[in-house]
């Protein structure tokens, strides 16, 4: 490399590191990313509300509405198991449009079919695939914010994309309430397939820095998909947090399903009021999400991470128990905003503490990993629920919770991070 070239190359290394310095509402390419993903998650918060009330309509069985996301939940386990290796191999813009140019489509196929008439076999044809690709696509995701902002804004930038996230989950609720009571559930779902293809387009228009190179030479498949798991299992912290949350979505990933079925079935409400007390959930994500940064520097990594699983635990135990629609709400508000929290705080810990080239890896190990059990989770949950009623089910549920945050304490978490 000749003197000039050497220059050029470290007067852009300066320029790039002068505008990942600026606030971030400054920098042109995470802006356009965050208007992306916000565009996207209003649309699908369309698609979490619709697909289980096309289930509850036609079949009017809370333990459906669990079959279907554990399916999808699978779905999501298995290709966690690749997204990481696909991720560290191909271009991660092209990765992040193609994923949502696929969901645009065959979520778009749902409306379309359910003009002739209700098809549930349908929905668990799509959700699983839609939910394959979505897991490559949010690991994608995790690894491309780093390639837009500085590390030490990682944790606020994060923050950020879930605050602004929430916000439109805040709209999308309650939108897909009333969309769903007078057009019907499908309608919804066709929205959320606009989304998409809205945020594909926003995407094509950023500009994500170049990676580090890895070591010279492909290493093979089944090696690749070791290398995240030695990483967490090399990380004291990590490592624990897999464990810890290998339980806790056992137990939560069917929450979803719980409050939709204890609104109409429990407490005789309609569509809108689901999506009205969705809204209010999100209320709550967008307060965590804008909490985080500022309460992790000043408590600590462990004790953000623990008090929130606590607070979640707290939150749970007491939702099938709540006779009116404002204790649902607060309920559903108190854990989604405690949840937000600890799975910001994780996310950034990761993509803190992993080298750039395994990042991919590691999100895809992480996650694949502590998410394994949940989709049996969801269907022991909701079968237990239909059966026993939601509020034992809850009680017992976010008892555990509980205990989870507790045992975290004797753990590298606990100690993580203390200021």
């Amino acid at each position: 490399m000749t003197h000039e070239a050497q220059r050029d190359r470290e007067a852009r290394k300066a320029l790039s590191e002068r505008a990942l310095s600026r606030p971030l509402w400054r920098q042109r390419d995470f802006a356009v990313f965050w208007a992306a993903q916000t565009l996207s998650v209003l649309g699908d918060s369309f698609a979490l509300i619709a697909l289980p009330l096309l289930v509850l309509e036609t079949t009017c069985s809370l333990a459906r509405m669990g079959l279907l996301t554990a399916v999808g939940g699978a779905a999501s386990v298995v290709a966690a198991v690749f997204a990481g290796v696909v991720v560290d191999r191909v271009d991660r813009r092209r990765l992040l449009i193609g994923c949502d140019l696929v969901r645009m489509v065959l979520y778009g196929v749902i409306p379309l079919v359910w003009l002739f008439g209700p098809r549930i076999w349908l929905l668990y044809a799509v959700l699983p695939v839609c939910e394959a690709v979505g897991m490559l696509f949010a690991v994608g995701y995790v690894t491309v914010v780093r390639s837009l902002v500085g590390t030490g804004q990682l944790t606020e930038a994060n923050g950020r994309l879930n605050a602004t996230a929430a916000a439109a989950g805040v709209l999308g609720p309650v939108c897909a309430g009333v969309v769903a009571a007078w057009t019907g559930p499908a309608t919804a779902v066709g929205v959320d397939a606009a989304s998409f293809g809205v945020s594909a387009l926003c995407t094509f228009f950023v500009r994500f820095r170049a990676r580090p190179a890895e070591a010279p030479g492909r290493t093979g498949l089944w090696r690749d998909l070791r290398t995240g798991v030695a990483f967490l299992r090399g990380h004291p912290v990590l490592r624990s947090l897999t464990v810890l949350l290998f339980v806790f979505s056992f137990l939560t990933l069917g929450l979803n399903d719980l409050v939709i079925y204890h609104l109409k079935h429990d407490l005789g409400h309609d569509d809108g009021t689901v999506g009205t007390v969705m809204a209010v959930g999100a209320l709550g994500t967008i307060t965590g999400a804008l909490l985080v940064a500022r309460v992790r520097r000043r408590l600590g990594f462990g004790a953000v991470w623990t008090g929130s699983v606590a607070l979640c635990g707290l939150a749970f135990a007491g939702l099938g128990w709540a006779r009116d629609v404002p204790a649902v709400a607060l309920l559903t508000a108190v854990f989604l905003a405690c949840g937000g929290m600890a799975g910001t705080c994780s996310m950034s810990l990761r993509q803190e503490v992993t080298p750039e080239p395994l990042l991919g890896r590691v999100t895809s190990a992480f996650w694949t990993l502590h998410y394994s059990a949940a989709p049996l989770g969801a269907t022991l949950l909701t079968w237990a629920a239909d059966r026993q009623g939601t509020a034992p089910v809850g009680l017992v549920a976010g008892g555990c919770c509980v205990l989870i945050a507790a045992a975290a304490l004797l753990t590298p978490v606990g100690r993580s991070g203390r200021p």
